[in-house]
């Protein structure tokens, strides 16, 4: 199979009256999101995109957002989704590395002035009514091998890298991802991660698949307004959201009807886990990567409870395995094509097809996935290895510790000593306290030498290991 339709089209041929999309006041049905994309295609095209450009988006999530990208893939052309918090100069320079032609940005947004070499779009102009060009298939055919978006990785490793992904990558992403937890026509997704992640797009590519609909939750909604609001059936979670719907003072009766709770984009504190587990949450955690077109592994809904701390098993389209030093590999249908910079494409995998993801774990009997934390986390105290995850995880098993994070400092006799910054659920223990239950399940070189308060919220929901040993050294 070369081809497939757009999944969109097809979902609006099957579902054509069926709600596609809903946000505050707004909703539509399948016939009209496609109308909306097949409009974005057509305008695009006549705005001069041509099969193979890469055309940069400076837009917050919505139905127009969503009509865009797919505008993009029917259009042949390759959709960057730019992270909307940046400042202007940074998204800027992101335009340049990828050597995008066009950008789609509001007017209001601080985009004026120079564009980095790349012709402006505004959203609404790219959705005004167009007819359908002679002999267009509105089924709109994309090639699987075509490139479809460029995202930049988070940066937790270094510099934030530009990541290509075919439209195969999403496609077999949401078919696997789809195959282990059942989504449905009706069924409602609840797109509380942005566009710009890979996270986000997969809902795009698994709801168009299924004909489920998407929910966009308004600005300062919070995520039980917004699941109550909406209906919410299936819900994607980083871990500190869980946390923050664990310690709400109260989640509504319609959460009852939640069928999945999809976790990812960083390990889970266990004591957050298992409270989740203790309530019945339809809790499924999963290990993914950008490079691998989001989930690779995850719990399915027949794991054995024995199993639910762990990241699951690998999904269909994905394989893993783990090299002699730990370090987790992943190959498959949904591994990116490449890294970009500029018209360069760097593949970052070896002679037999593996990524290494800089990841440590393992696999155990039955292939489920225990992800020990990152290779690059890792420091040396006194000739000794230290993982600062392993130290996170037992913190984070104390009944007081919402969430807890180690980094190392610089020290004249051993080189490094482990630091921890620590959430409390209310009072914060005594440092005594904490070292002696600790002392109980570590040796001593991995005790930390300080605990800290945890600091302030960056506003990016991933947590910023440089920025953190930064803070670590400035409390010697």
């Amino acid at each position: 199979m070369n081809t497939i339709h757009c999944p969109l089209a097809d979902a609006a041929a099957i579902s054509r009256h069926e709600t596609a999309l809903v946000s505050g006041a707004q909703l539509m049905v399948f016939f009209e999101l496609d109308e909306m994309a097949s409009r974005a295609a057509r305008n695009l095209k006549r705005a001069g995109v041509r099969p193979g450009d890469r055309v940069a988006l400076f837009l917050e999530s919505s139905w127009q957002t969503i009509a865009i990208l797919f505008g993009c893939w029917r259009a042949g052309a390759t959709a960057c989704p730019l992270n909307t918090r940046l400042p202007r100069e940074a998204a800027l320079e992101q335009v340049r590395r990828i050597a995008a032609r066009f950008l789609v940005a509001r007017v209001a947004q601080p985009m004026a002035g120079d564009y980095a070499g790349a012709k402006v779009l505004g959203p609404d102009e790219l959705l005004v009514y167009r007819e359908a060009d002679p002999g267009e298939d509105s089924r709109w055919p994309l090639r699987l091998d075509a490139p479809a978006t460029i995202l930049f990785t988070s940066g937790s490793s270094g510099t934030p890298k530009a990541a290509e992904h075919s439209i195969a990558n999403h496609y077999y992403s949401a078919r696997g991802a789809n195959q282990n937890i059942r989504l449905a026509s009706r069924d409602c997704w609840l797109l509380a991660l942005p566009l710009y992640h890979v996270g986000g797009l997969g809902i795009l590519f698994r709801c168009a698949l299924a004909g489920a609909a998407i929910a966009i939750p308004e600005s300062g909604e919070s995520l039980e307004r917004a699941q109550e609001r909406y209906g919410a059936t299936h819900l994607s979670l980083v871990p500190t959201q869980l946390y923050r719907l664990l310690s709400g003072a109260g989640v509504p009766e319609s959460f009852s009807r939640v069928k999945a709770i999809l976790l990812g984009g960083a390990a889970a504190p266990p004591a957050v886990l298992a409270e989740a587990l203790r309530r019945k949450w339809p809790v499924y955690a999963s290990y993914g990567l950008t490079e691998m077109a989001s989930q690779v592994c995850a719990i399915a809904p027949a794991s054995p409870p024995a199993k639910r701390m762990t990241s699951g098993r690998a999904l269909n389209h994905r394989e893993v395995r783990i090299a002699p030093d730990g370090e987790i590999l992943v190959r498959g249908a949904t591994l990116f094509t490449g890294y970009v910079d500029g018209a360069a494409l760097d593949p970052a995998r070896d002679a037999e097809g593996w990524f290494a993801t800089g990841d440590l774990g393992a696999l155990d009997a039955d292939g489920y996935l225990i992800v020990h934390g990152r290779k690059d986390n890792m420091f040396i105290s006194g000739g000794e290895n230290i993982q600062p995850e392993e130290i996170e995880g037992w913190l984070a098993s104390m009944p007081e510790v919402a969430e807890a994070a180690v980094a190392p400092r610089a020290d004249a006799e051993f080189g490094a000593r482990p630091v921890a910054f620590v959430r409390w659920r209310e009072m914060a223990l005594a440092e005594d306290e904490i070292r002696a239950r600790l002392e109980r399940v570590l040796p001593r070189y991995k005790i930390p030498v300080a605990f800290r308060p945890w600091p302030a919220e960056n506003g990016d929901w991933k947590l910023d290991r440089r920025a953190l040993r930064a803070l670590a050294e400035g409390d010697a």
